[in-house]
């Protein structure tokens, strides 16, 4: 290696324990920190997050880059100029006091999202979002755009893709699964109400530990813990802290929230130890991050199969399924139905959930929309799409935390990390072989091994266009994800 490449990666790496530090902040400020103390932790992250971004964009970091680029003669190490390069001169565009600013005022929104959910006054919120959704603007003004504002955020998540490629998917795909909502719909429904019951906490939490353990989440480096929104916080390698939430009535969001946060641990995990602490030490976009974690939370956590190796713990610990049959249960956890709640969507209407907040956001950020609009319009969204209304703000526009943390271009993450996932899981099954009966038995380190070769161990060095396409051999394509769904619930309702 180059002496100036090593350097650089020497800088860069010493940026990164800061910025662990920060991720170490935001899961306390989530989990265990006092109410009272919001202020002064917005301070404290808003003056840690500025002397990062000072470092990141300084002339150091470009004089380094410039040494290194002729040096880089691996695939890894091109791809670390190249993704350096993209990351310096988009942030050198930031003025560091809005960045800061930015930061601080994101960290008070977050606990003003949080006081008005529990009161359920969106106006507690709503001086808050104006001021993260202002400065979002403000920003992508900064990185700059060709055709659309919302295409400067929508970068920082999911770079290769632009709001126009997500506009031309979205017909189609939305056809589909309102047609296949209204057959459902018109067909024997499985019995839901199996699932309710009366389910201690204390119960769910051994459960979510015997399924993390199985699936290979690694105790040693990482956690479980609570959290009002479930999610995943890398701290540093061997530190990867999972949260999720329990319901004592309803026993199906404390098993898929935490499954689904155990995919992105897994591939947090999987990142190698030499990438770390780098630009390409990350996953390659939050598309493929997701397709991880609904991977594991539905292709696979959701098959009937999973449940024939897991359903003797549940009914062990929760004699209340004793009585009920495999395959009730299964079909029960599979029920679809319009839902008020994007987290407990099935895998039918999650998608519309996604594109409702695809459209307000782009909305938002490009002045067709304004916060104070926010709930009439997502009432409206929800009654075209899914032909029901909120009767709460925190069941409609307070219910997710991402535009408090203004993490503007990050819903569609959600919907492409469905469709990788069913493409994902389609070149899975031509390379091994008995996956069902490997997952029946509860052996999943083979389906693991073969996600950290494909997609894990690559971290960030090929875009997901890149990387989809080395998996399956084509470029990301809605069709197998209309076959999974076409498969599983003709299955399920007699289609």
């Amino acid at each position: 290696m180059g002496e100036n490449l090593e350097k650089l990666k020497t800088h860069l790496r010493k940026i990164s324990k800061f910025e662990n530090a920060l991720s170490l902040l935001h899961w306390d400020l989530e989990t265990y920190m006092p109410r009272n103390a919001s202020e002064k932790r917005a301070e404290i992250i808003g003056e840690i997050a500025g002397y990062t971004f000072k470092e990141f964009t300084s002339d150091k970091t470009f004089e380094l880059l410039l040494k290194a680029e002729n040096e880089a003669q691996t695939t890894e190490d091109k791809a670390l100029i190249r993704v350096t390069k993209k990351e310096f001169e988009k942030s050198k565009k930031i003025p560091p006091e809005l960045f800061i600013e930015f930061q601080i005022e994101s960290s008070k929104a977050q606990n003003a999202w949080q006081l008005a959910k529990k009161e359920d006054d969106f106006n507690l919120f709503k001086p808050h979002l104006e001021k993260i959704v202002n400065l979002s603007k403000e920003i992508a003004e900064h990185l700059g755009y060709e055709e659309n504002r919302y295409d400067a955020l929508l970068d920082n998540y999911e770079p290769g893709l632009n709001t126009k490629d997500l506009l031309n998917m979205l017909p189609s795909l939305r056809n589909f699964l309102i047609n296949l909502l209204e057959k459902i719909e018109n067909s024997t429904r499985p019995k839901k109400d199996i699932l309710i019951g009366k389910f201690e906490v204390k119960k769910q939490k051994i459960l979510s530990e015997f399924i993390l353990k199985k699936l290979n989440f690694d105790f040693n480096s990482g956690r479980l813990d609570l959290s009002e929104h479930p999610f995943t916080i890398t701290i540093s390698h061997n530190d990867v802290r999972i949260t999720t939430k329990y319901d004592e009535r309803d026993i199906r969001k404390g098993i898929f929230g935490t499954i689904h946060e155990c995919g992105h641990a897994l591939y947090e995990m999987g990142i190698p130890e030499k990438l770390r602490g780098l630009p390409i030490g990350n996953g390659a976009s939050m598309g493929i991050h997701e397709s991880q974690s609904r991977f594991w939370e539905n292709i696979i956590g959701r098959s009937y199969n999973f449940w024939k190796y897991f359903y003797p713990k549940l009914t062990e610990i929760f004699p209340h399924f004793s009585n009920i049959s495999l395959e009730e249960f299964w079909r029960s956890i599979n029920t679809v139905e319009k839902s008020l709640v994007r987290v407990e969507a099935d895998e039918v209407t999650y998608n519309l959930h996604i594109m409702l907040r695809f459209e307000i956001e782009e909305g938002l950020i490009n002045d067709k929309i304004k916060v104070s609009d926010l709930p009439e319009m997502w009432n409206q969204k929800m009654k075209e799409y899914l032909g029901i209304t909120p009767k709460s703000y925190k069941e409609g526009v307070l219910q997710d935390i991402h535009w408090a943390l203004g993490s503007f271009g990050y819903f569609p993450s959600y919907m492409l990390g469905n469709l990788y996932a069913a493409q994902i899981y389609y070149s899975l099954l031509k390379d091994l072989e008995n996956i069902d009966e490997k997952i029946e038995n509860g052996e999943f380190i083979e389906i693991l091994n073969w996600l950290r070769e494909k997609i894990h161990s690559k971290g960030k060095i090929y875009e997901p266009q890149e990387l989809i396409s080395q998996i399956s051999g084509e470029k990301l394509n809605p069709n197998y994800f209309i076959d999974y769904l076409n498969l599983k619930y003709k299955k399920i309702y007699n289609l």
